[in-house]
């Protein structure tokens, strides 16, 4: 889910809460009138702590939509990988690769060169080791490179 969707959510849950909040005061305000009498119904120590905890609950309500707000207008965070722009694109020769490697080469490609090999393993459905002898293959053709982020490795596309 996206932080703008989060955020139109939490603002909705917000809203919700303020009209639940009035429903309340409302009803508490109807205790209080009926169990203080109406002759101290304005002096009623009551009617003040009612007041406090609609003001307290409304305060913690625009905390919401603050956060709601700070959701919805600041900009998603981008990806850490840097891609280089390449400025040819030079056609390689994939008559000597497997079904498996160009399909590697195909999703590369699609991917302007860089992809994580976590996310290449999901889109081929090859497990750990099959995609790392995968890539060990076409790196030897010096088709890709796969370059080490953290605790993932990034296959390129070689120019």
């Amino acid at each position: 889910m996206e932080n703008k969707q989060v955020g139109f959510l939490i603002l909705g849950i917000a809203v919700l809460l303020i009209v639940i909040i009035f429903l309340f005061q409302g009803a508490l305000r109807e205790i209080v009138a009926v169990g203080c009498g109406i002759e101290h119904s304005l002096v009623c120590p009551m009617n003040e702590t009612i007041d406090q905890q609609t003001y307290l609950a409304l305060v913690i309500v625009g905390v919401l939509i603050i956060f709601s707000g700070v959701l919805i207008f600041t900009k998603p965070k981008e990806r850490i990988v840097i891609r280089k722009i390449k400025d040819k694109k030079k056609k390689l020769d994939l008559s000597k690769l497997d079904k498996k490697e160009k399909e590697v080469i195909r999703i590369l490609e699609e991917e302007n060169g860089t992809i994580f090999q976590a996310e290449l393993m999901e889109k081929l459905g090859v497990g750990k080791v099959g995609i790392t002898r995968l890539l060990d293959k076409l790196e030897a053709k010096q088709l890709i490179e796969r370059k080490r982020r953290g605790m993932n490795n990034v296959v390129v596309l070689r120019d």
